[in-house]
């Protein structure tokens, strides 16, 4: 059995390889593919556009960041009401920009997109950093902040502390955990995301789409490359799922889950 050609995939591919659409405008597109094909993408801009306008006309002409990264804190988290999600965290619609928009609440990482891009309209250049299990914003290269967590200022025993919570006290922090991200490795993350959600929910459909969106962009992933065979073979397309499972173990034939891996092999082919 080939591989279907999905014109979904293709269009995100050209989507994002346009430098032409920002960070937002992709994430919108993401969206529109996946869930919410009704989606209007200018809506929405304009959406952030009103929230944006109306943070800077409540600010004085004070070009202090201290004072802009307050007011955009005031605004967005106290008068406006966005959230954090800490309450159903791992709901796929978290991983939605529109979703965050309507609603109110999100994911680190949708948060965080969200954040950055207000912030430009008072002249912060804040850049999203690639943190382990929790995207966070910078502001240069001294001020951390978090907005899951209503923009609060984190020091090293903050970091210390996520990553004690994400990874059980088994990571100890470096300083090129605070890195930028670029657009690309901040969409994959999210389509990683909801590739997991899909996975956990029985979506296979879905979770294969993120998993192809996840390839187009970084091609050579052996974390995708299984994921792909593992969800090719529970669509029972077996050939397909044969191809990325023996590929994952020609790039990565030390893994850790290399004995499962040639068990799904060996089951694959001897149901066929």
């Amino acid at each position: 059995m080939e591989e279907k050609f999905d014109p979904l995939v293709a269009e995100w591919i050209a989507f994002v390889n346009n430098p032409s659409f920002n960070l937002v405008e992709k994430c919108l597109k993401f969206a529109q593919i996946l869930e919410y094909p009704d989606l209007n993408v200018d809506e929405y801009i304009q959406k952030i556009n009103h929230i944006g306008k109306s943070l800077k006309e409540s600010i004085s002409d004070i070009k202090n960041p201290t004072y802009l990264i307050s007011m955009l804190n005031e605004h967005l988290f106290e008068n406006l009401g966005f959230s954090g999600d800490d309450d159903d965290y791992y709901n796929p619609k978290n991983n939605f920009l529109n979703e965050v928009i309507d609603k109110k609440i999100g994911l680190p990482i949708t948060i965080s997109i969200l954040y950055a891009e207000i912030a430009k309209f008072i002249g912060l250049d804040l850049k999203i950093v690639g943190f382990p299990g929790h995207i966070l914003v910078k502001y240069n290269e001294e001020m951390i902040l978090d907005p899951f967590y209503d923009g609060r200022l984190l020091d090293v025993d903050d970091l210390q502390d996520i990553l004690d919570t994400n990874f059980g006290g088994e990571l100890e922090f470096l300083p090129e955990f605070l890195d930028e991200v670029k657009s690309d490795q901040i969409l994959v993350r999210l389509a990683r995301n909801l590739k997991n959600s899909y996975v956990q929910s029985f979506v296979y459909e879905k979770a294969l789409q993120c998993v192809n969106m996840v390839l187009s962009i970084e091609p050579e992933s052996s974390e995708d490359i299984r994921d792909k065979g593992i969800i090719e073979e529970r669509l029972q397309n077996s050939k397909i799922a044969l191809k990325y499972l023996n590929k994952y173990l020609e790039i990565n034939p030390n893994a850790e889950d290399v004995d499962y891996i040639l068990e799904l092999i060996r089951s694959i082919k001897t149901k066929n």
